[in-house]
């Protein structure tokens, strides 16, 4: 048996004026994720508890069978591990965005958070910026480490202690004054757009008519998790594909191989075929569970660009899922598809929520009556599961 998981990041929503009342999942063209709703187990789950932050950490780790309040230790560690880097007792990594903040007021407080990706800024004008915060702000005890584009990592060796962060995609077009981090972090963040905000990458960005990353933006600390290996946990030999270093990063913790996919990115522009080349690959080379995860529709959401989430869950349907299918059904070996956002990313609230999320479970050998649209109206007239890290239990068949 293979085991296809795939997750549209952040693809459940609200109704939509625009739309008449129906979602990005109701008005996408995805015949294939449809097809399959209809002889699939379908219904809802949460991944992320009400009383925990619903972030993409908590609710991945959740799908792949880890309890987040045992495991989630933040998102930055685990951003860590992606990107090789070794953390010590003691190490506490931070998520560091380069930001867009405006260019007004007195201070920086006065200043407005306008775009937590800085225009999806490329990894390469990023990595510039960050090399030039380590050579303003690296000490023997904290380092600044490029990442993916907006999506960067501070490691801070015993650091002063520390409160709740706030996302900045969660204020997007607010006033930082009431969300800085405390000190000293915060004077670390003013002192950022003093390096920053005229740096020959950001002023060729604005002669491009293109978002500065003028600030940094630090968030979700936390120390090296240590999860048990996928394998040793279910039997099976296991890969995730994902752009995002923290997926990567949970991936890389369970011992499961990441496998990297040339012009894979955060955003609906991504290499949906190559992500769909690289799933049927690692099957080919006798992977038993693949884990896709397509962070497109999340970004869609966080921006609010609507017809770009529909285009995304589109594309993730018939550029990803439907080429996969095809060549598992062509290997006349039985197989199993799970499809679920890992959290909601509402067009309206631009950020993540809590709600219930969708999913489907369809297996080639046992096919049952489901629903003729994947989607948040038809999931919840199935079963609803409480706790997300379950879910792998009933997917496996091991319940």
């Amino acid at each position: 048996m293979k085991y296809l998981v795939l997750i549209p990041d952040g693809a459940a929503d609200y109704p939509l004026d625009c739309f008449d009342g129906k979602t990005p999942f109701e008005v996408a063209d995805k015949p294939t994720l449809d097809r399959l709703a209809s002889e699939a187990l379908v219904g809802t789950v949460s991944n992320v508890p009400n009383d925990m932050v619903p972030e993409s950490d908590t609710a991945n780790l959740a799908i792949l069978s880890y309890d987040p309040k045992v495991y989630s230790k933040g998102r930055s560690p685990l951003e860590a591990m992606s990107m090789g880097l070794t953390m010590q007792e003691g190490d506490i990594a931070f998520r560091c965005n380069v930001v867009t903040v405006s260019e007004d007021g007195a201070c920086y407080d006065d200043k407005v958070m306008l775009d937590h990706s800085a225009d999806e800024i490329t990894t390469e004008e990023a990595a510039e910026l960050v090399n030039a915060l380590q050579e303003a702000f690296g000490t023997d005890e904290r380092t600044f480490y490029p990442g993916v584009s907006y999506r960067h990592c501070m490691i801070w060796h015993n650091p002063p202690a520390y409160t709740d962060f706030e996302r900045p995609h969660d204020h997007l077009g607010q006033g930082v004054r009431a969300i800085m981090p405390p000190e000293p972090y915060a004077s670390l963040v003013r002192q950022s757009y003093e390096v920053l905000n005229h740096h020959p990458i950001n002023e060729a960005r604005r002669a491009r008519g293109l978002r500065p990353a003028n600030s940094i933006w630090l968030w979700s600390p936390g120390a090296k998790p240590a999860l048990a290996s996928f394998r040793q946990k279910w039997g099976l030999d296991a890969a995730v594909i994902s752009a995002v270093d923290l997926i990567k990063g949970i991936g890389l913790c369970a011992e499961m191989e990441s496998i990297d996919v040339a012009g894979a990115t955060g955003n609906y522009k991504t290499n949906y075929e190559g992500k769909a080349a690289a799933a049927i690959d690692a099957f080919h080379r006798g992977k038993d569970l693949v884990y896709v995860h397509v962070e497109a529709p999340d970004e869609c959401g966080h921006r609010a660009e609507t017809e770009n989430k529909v285009y995304a869950i589109s594309a993730i349907s018939e550029r990803i899922l439907r080429p996969i299918v095809k060549d598992l059904t062509a290997s006349g070996e039985p197989f199993s598809v799970m499809i679920l956002p890992d959290h909601p990313t509402p067009i309206c609230r631009r950020t993540h929520t809590l709600d219930p999320v969708p999913f489907l479970i369809w297996r080639s050998d046992r096919k049952q009556a489901g629903v003729s649209c994947f989607c948040e109206k038809t999931a919840v007239n199935g079963p609803y599961l409480p706790h997300g890290y379950e879910l792998m239990t009933h997917f496996l068949g091991k319940e």
